[in-house]
């Protein structure tokens, strides 16, 4: 049996930064009662907090089971019941320069695209630390216009062609950093080599496991996807299309445990 299911976040727990459904929030709770659990997504910590932690139904004996991984894998959480917070095992941050050098070249291939003259909410550039990403509606768009946000960006770029043409274009302007198309209408850039291949590994090293004991759930497995990774390093991986995908998986899960 498996001891860690892994999740991606949009796309696999919950529409794009949305908040998890009640549904997949108390599945969750169920299952860290026998497994640990992983979840390892672009967005920040903040975005975790209010996306997934917030709306958790379980007490602090799981919430130790539970293992959180902002930006791609970058960073590292674990809960500390003494103190009640999230304590950061790792950051695998960008220095000054390397932000400057990425948010410059990003800047100029969205110009050079005229991706920079439509309508955004909030920043299309966000400095997360240990990953610069953009997103072609802005960073806001689903606070601002909530599932017409989702919607906006599920309908923006289906089947990836935008991103990954981007990603073509910035890449090779940038070899010494990992350049991937994100989430929905995002483009994600850490150091090379940090990708959710190296959270996984990581979580690994942890829990001190082989990549045999996880099983990992992603929306975004195909070869280019940001999920990819995982599934090329050997762990086990099921491809959803969504979280309704991905709550009959953990019901059938809990059914034979």
């Amino acid at each position: 049996m498996k001891k860690v299911l892994a999740f991606d976040l949009d796309g696999t727990l919950a529409p794009s930064k949305s908040a998890v459904p009640d549904r997949i929030a108390e599945l969750l709770g169920e299952l860290l009662k026998t497994f640990h659990v992983c979840v390892i997504s672009g967005g920040k910590f903040e975005q975790f907090d209010n996306q997934l932690l917030s709306n958790l139904k379980t007490g602090q004996d799981e919430l130790s089971k539970l293992h959180i991984m902002p930006t791609c894998g970058t960073r590292y959480y674990l809960y500390a019941a003494p103190s009640k917070s999230w304590d950061k095992v790792y950051a695998e941050d960008f220095s000054a320069v390397q932000k400057a050098q990425i948010t410059k070249t990003l800047q100029s291939v969205i110009h050079a695209l005229g991706l920079d003259k439509v309508k955004v909410y909030g920043e299309q550039i966000e400095d997360r630390g240990s990953q610069i990403s953009w997103s072609a509606l802005g960073q806001d768009i689903v606070d601002v216009l909530g599932e017409e946000g989702v919607k906006q960006k599920e309908a923006w770029d289906p089947d990836n062609s935008k991103k990954l043409k981007i990603r073509d274009m910035v890449a090779p302007l940038l070899p010494e950093f990992e350049v991937r198309a994100g989430g929905t209408t995002t483009i994600d850039i850490t150091k090379k080599g940090i990708d959710k291949a190296y959270g996984m590994q990581k979580l690994i090293e942890q829990l001190d496991l082989s990549k045999e004991d996880v099983l990992f759930f992603g929306d975004k497995l195909q070869e280019g996807g940001n999920d990819y990774p995982v599934k090329a390093m050997g762990i086990d991986s099921l491809e959803v299309s969504d979280w309704r995908d991905t709550a009959l998986a953990l019901e059938a899960i809990l059914h034979v445990v």
